[in-house]
């Protein structure tokens, strides 16, 4: 069950955070050129095994931090292995504002699927929004092991986001999985219909990244990776 109990000034933050990742998920078609290789339903879940194995090496960080062993990190706790893994790049007032918008049960500690949510975000949001970035500025986005898991997540809704405009909607995603040119790798309707669904929370028919986050997650796998530190 998802936590509603945000008051006005919250909903401006992250509505505000929504819309700047939405322009951050345009930007990004420029410099992710991998999302034009994917080709059906079944070229995601090809990735899943690789996505897993990077999971288990980032829940080793998140219970490394997580001092008390009750199954979340705290703000302090954030801070220290966000300059671990090299993206504390943002103000401590941008993490704070995308730790609450992560945690979605309102249990003011954000657990391990919700730690993975955060983490893409920082990363995705301190990414130099240029082609043209640096080998320096790439470098200090933090190590492979960030890359490695979530530029393929980003490719993922890059693929999905047929109109390019940083948010899906249920008519392209479902016409995607059920590309005709591959007849061998379409999806039942039935089947999309629910996967869309799974993102959809608000049943508006459109989805930004950080609801697709949550949603692409679990069919990675993230029980089977997380070993007991999935919210219920």
């Amino acid at each position: 069950m998802l936590c509603c109990c945000v008051n006005s000034k919250s909903n401006k933050k992250y509505a505000e955070l929504d819309a700047k990742l939405e322009r951050k998920m345009v930007e990004s078609r420029r410099y992710y050129p991998g999302h034009r290789s994917l080709k059906s339903m079944d070229s995601i879940i090809m990735m899943f095994p690789k996505l897993r194995e990077g999971l288990r090496n980032i829940r080793n960080v998140f219970e490394s931090y997580d001092k008390d062993r009750n199954g979340t990190i705290d703000m302090e706790e954030l801070k220290k292995c966000l300059e671990e893994l090299k993206l504390m790049s943002l103000s401590e007032e941008e993490v704070r504002g995308l730790y609450g918008w992560c945690d979605v049960d309102g249990s003011k500690g954000i657990q391990f699927n919700e730690f993975i949510v955060l983490l893409c975000l920082i990363y995705l949001l301190a990414k130099p929004s240029s082609a043209e970035s640096t080998e320096e500025e790439s470098r200090e986005m933090g190590p492979k092991l960030v890359e490695s898991i979530f530029d393929p997540i980003v490719e993922v809704f890059l693929f999905l986001d047929k109109d390019g405009k940083g948010k899906l909607n249920k008519a392209d995603v479902i016409k995607t999985l059920n590309n005709e040119d591959y007849p061998l790798e379409r999806s039942p309707k039935h089947v999309t219909n629910m996967r869309f669904e799974e993102m959809d929370w608000g049943r508006k028919g459109k989805v930004g990244f950080r609801e697709f986050l949550f949603a692409f997650m679990s069919w990675v796998g993230l029980d089977d990776a997380d070993g007991g530190y999935m919210s219920s």
